[in-house]
């Protein structure tokens, strides 16, 4: 079975990777183009790119996958499968009926919660308790196509955005390896999606992140969760933006104003919300690395009384 692969960031790596161990033939791997970033605008491979030319395969980068160009190209090579993981393009109908057994994505969520761009941040945004990867054939429509796959795991308290990223990117790997299996042998069903029950996972921006200290506490530190490392939760202090990594929802007989700093110490910055207090314990101020507050107070401040809004 020859695959065309198609991905761009960290998440679709294990993927690639569990398709070329399993000996699969992977005629091309397709991804985004290569884009300044940091500081020095160094332009980067692609972390898919990186892991393709380690394995010694092919890489396209073309702008557009569904030019005239690229379908002329990829019909060329006459690939059984297409998989796709995170690449960053729609597909269209030409490309998707290139492959002799059809287009299939590796999505992280339970389809049909959270269809689009940022599925793991929203679910732990909305204080979902399971998430979990979805192998779907694709079709013209925005995360639509029948289920062939799916498998959940908890989003634990502990849990952010991080680590329910790197549980998915390899339970992700482990599950379209056991769906391709099974369509090879015909040994599968599809079950279409109930688009009643389907959610938006919205693409993530900077404004999000800003603390409503009015929300619950639970709320307030699944914000936190969801947000890390980008576009991060944060808070206005002396009219710089605070980011917030790490933060808990404790009990607590403290009382204050809606978002009052009522206490600073080496476990954290304790602030009123709605309906309890959430200690922030792990800041970054503009221009300096992130650290716990504990270690941000040896040189610094955090004055008490504050109410932030």
């Amino acid at each position: 079975m020859n695959i065309i692969f198609m991905g761009t960031p960290n998440f679709a790596v294990p993927t690639l990777e569990a398709l070329f161990a399993q000996g699969y033939t992977i005629d091309l791997v397709v991804t985004q183009k290569d884009r300044p970033k940091g500081r020095g605008k160094k332009v980067l491979y692609t972390p898919v790119k990186e892991k393709a030319l380690e394995l010694g395969l092919e890489v396209y980068q073309p702008d557009s996958i569904n030019s005239p160009e690229s379908i002329d190209f990829l019909r060329k090579l006459s690939p059984d499968f297409m998989v796709v993981v995170a690449y960053g393009q729609i597909l269209k109908e030409n490309v998707l009926e290139i492959p002799k057994y059809g287009c299939y994505n590796v999505h992280a969520s339970l389809l049909p919660k959270y269809r689009g761009a940022a599925p793991i941040n929203w679910a732990i945004i909305d204080g979902e308790s399971m998430t979990g990867v979805t192998i779907m054939e694709m079709e013209e429509g925005l995360d639509t196509g029948d289920i062939i796959l799916k498998e959940s795991i908890p989003i634990e308290n502990e849990d952010d955005s991080l680590s329910i990223h790197d549980k998915l990117s390899e339970l992700g790997a482990n599950l379209i390896i056991s769906a391709l299996e099974k369509i090879s042998k015909g040994d599968y069903s599809k079950v279409p999606q109930n688009h009643l029950e389907s959610t938006y996972a919205a693409k993530l921006n900077k404004d999000l992140g800003k603390i409503d200290w009015n929300k619950s506490t639970i709320e307030i530190v699944n914000l936190i969760r969801g947000l890390k490392p980008w576009p991060s939760a944060y808070f206005i202090y002396n009219e710089e933006i605070v980011k917030v990594h790490k933060g808990k929802a404790i009990s607590s007989n403290l009382k204050g104003k809606i978002g009052e700093i009522i206490k600073v110490n080496s476990e954290g910055i304790f602030v009123c919300a709605h309906d309890g207090i959430v200690v922030m314990e792990e800041i970054q101020f503009p221009g300096k690395r992130k650290m716990i507050v504990e270690e941000y107070l040896r040189g610094n401040s955090i004055k008490e009384g504050i109410v932030l809004v």
